[in-house]
């Protein structure tokens, strides 16, 4: 155990604690990257956002992935999957980015809280991974969840909330193709070919979404300050799986919700209403529950099977 000196007394963390903690901080680090993001968006489009922020967090991955030397065998990133991959971290960056700029930062992050779900949904369907009849009614229950959320058909309803679903299932593709990736060819170099994809796809679209804008010292510091938190995120994230039990970290995952509800309040006046909260609720009630579910299956598998690609970080 590790722990803090509390008054001259050292209090002692046991590895879940610390992992649940690692965790709550990763969330805060993405999160906070968001409103950092949501922030500048007013001054510049989301291409322009993507190409600068692009260009700082690949040129920091690029920096890692040397120092841990896994840029040895750079063709290993020509393999099919790799490509599917960064398909879908592009997709949903470009998705989730254009939803970003014109919604409540709390309900586009309930929204996105649906991807435990979409996962378990696109597993049972393209990797025919048994699925029973209890998380189905999760995954029932959840996007009920997000259509309370999305409102379709009544006046709260905003078009770019379609953008976060689409998010959401261009991530999926994108940690369902993570589970195909060879284990040989290392986390950080994919992040770092992922990256300066999402950096060339701004590029290209930039003159679409209205071509270059001027930028403040004050925007080229929050998209600095956007960048660091991406960097903290991954950092802790990785951090907090080493730390302890992925079953007691892994719903922790959850705590960006209430990042979001907070600096949503905080930076935009956003406040969350009633009809959303329960969406969210129904959504992270299920979400936790197919975790628990999941957890309760991999107990019957064989190691080898329940410790596979599928357990990697989000972001490699």
């Amino acid at each position: 155990m590790s722990g803090v000196v509390h008054r001259g007394v050292v209090v002692s963390f046991s590895p879940n604690a610390r992992g649940a903690l690692f965790m709550s901080i990763a969330m805060a680090g993405f999160t906070v990257n968001d409103g950092l993001t949501k922030l500048v968006a007013e001054a510049m489009n989301m291409a322009q956002v993507m190409l600068v922020r692009g260009v700082m967090a690949t040129l920091v991955m690029l920096l890692l992935a040397w120092q841990w030397k896994a840029m040895k065998k750079p063709r290993a990133v020509l393999h099919p999957m790799v490509a599917l991959r960064v398909a879908g971290e592009t997709g949903a960056t470009i998705c989730f980015l254009s939803a970003l700029a014109h919604m409540p930062i709390a309900n586009l992050a309930a929204v996105m809280q649906a991807l435990p779900l979409a996962v378990t949904l696109g597993a049972a369907f393209f990797l025919n991974e048994p699925v029973g009849w209890r998380r189905w009614s999760a995954i029932i229950v959840g996007f009920i969840g997000i259509l309370i959320i999305i409102r379709p058909g009544f006046d709260a309803f905003n078009a770019y909330s379609l953008y976060g679903v689409a998010a959401v299932a261009f991530a999926t593709m994108r940690d369902l193709t993570t589970r195909k990736i060879p284990s040989e060819i290392p986390s950080p170099m994919i992040s770092t070919v992922t990256a300066a994809s999402v950096t060339i796809a701004g590029a290209v679209l930039l003159v679409p979404y209205g071509g270059w804008s001027p930028m403040s010292g004050a925007d080229f510091a929050i998209l600095v300050g956007a960048t660091l938190c991406i960097v903290c995120g991954y950092h802790f994230i990785v951090l907090s799986l080493r730390a302890g039990e992925l079953s007691f970290i892994a719903p922790f995952r959850y705590t960006a919700l209430l990042w979001a509800i907070g600096l949503g309040i905080v930076l935009f006046a956003d406040w969350p209403d009633r009809v959303m909260m329960a969406g969210a609720f129904l959504v992270v009630c299920s979400g936790l529950y197919t975790l628990y579910r999941e957890q309760v299956v991999n107990r019957t598998k064989p190691a080898a099977r329940s410790t596979g690609p599928g357990m990697a970080t989000e972001g490699t």
